[in-house]
C-alpha cells in the first residue's frame, strides 16, 4: 500500500517535471531580438526526398548577437534552406551569398515585445495548467488506493500539493527570466 502511494508520487513528480521542460522548450523558442539558434529548432528542409532538421544538413552558427550563420554540407541545399526557413514564419528574411544563408535578426519593436510578453504569459498559464492536470490527476488515483489511512491520505495530499506549488513557482520564474529577457531593450 505505501509502495502505491509512492509510485503515485514519484510518477506525480515526473509528469510535473515533463511538463516544466515542455513549457521551457516552449519559451526558448520565443524570439527575444538577440540571435538564437533554438530559433530554428522546428524548421526542416527536404534532403533526398525527406524532411530532415535543419541542424543535420549545416553547421549553424551564431555570428554576432544579431547574426545568425548557416553554411550547409551541400551547396545544393542553400535555395531549400532558405524556403523553408521563409516558410516557417519566425520573421527572419534570409539572404544568400552562393556559400552560406544569413539570418539578420531585426531588433523587436516596443509593440512587438508586448506582443511576445503577452504570448509568454498565455504560455506559463498553458504550462501551470498541465502542471495542475497532474495534481488532479494524482490526486484522484492517491483516493483510489484501497485500505489506505485518513491520515496517510492527507499527507499524501499534502505532498502532492507541495510538488505543485514547487513546480509553480519554477515554471513562474522561467516566465520572469524569458519577459525580462524580451523587454531588454
Amino acid at each position: 500500500m505505501a509502495d502505491e502511494v509512492k509510485d503515485i508520487i514519484d510518477e506525480c513528480e515526473d509528469s510535473m517535471a515533463k511538463a516544466l521542460d515542455a513549457l521551457k522548450r516552449e519559451l526558448s523558442r520565443v524570439r527575444t531580438g538577440r540571435a538564437n539558434l533554438t530559433m530554428l529548432d522546428g524548421i526542416r528542409v527536404e534532403y533526398y526526398g525527406t524532411p530532415t532538421p535543419l541542424n543535420q544538413v549545416a553547421a549553424l552558427t551564431v555570428a554576432d548577437p544579431r547574426l545568425i550563420t548557416v553554411k550547409p554540407w551541400d551547396k545544393a541545399l542553400l535555395s531549400g534552406i532558405e524556403k523553408s526557413i521563409i516558410a516557417a514564419g519566425i520573421g527572419i528574411t534570409p539572404s544568400s551569398d552562393g556559400e552560406l544563408v544569413r539570418l539578420p535578426i531585426p531588433p523587436l519593436t516596443a509593440e512587438r515585445r508586448k506582443d511576445l510578453a503577452k504570448q509568454v504569459k498565455g504560455m506559463a498559464e498553458d504550462g501551470k495548467v498541465r502542471i495542475r492536470d497532474v495534481r488532479r490527476d494524482s490526486n484522484e488515483l492517491l483516493k483510489t488506493v484501497d485500505g489506505l489511512p485518513e491520515d496517510d491520505l492527507k499527507k499524501a495530499l499534502k505532498t502532492v500539493q507541495d510538488k505543485t506549488d514547487r513546480y509553480i513557482k519554477l515554471a513562474d520564474d522561467a516566465v520572469a527570466a524569458k519577459e525580462k529577457e524580451i523587454l531588454d531593450v
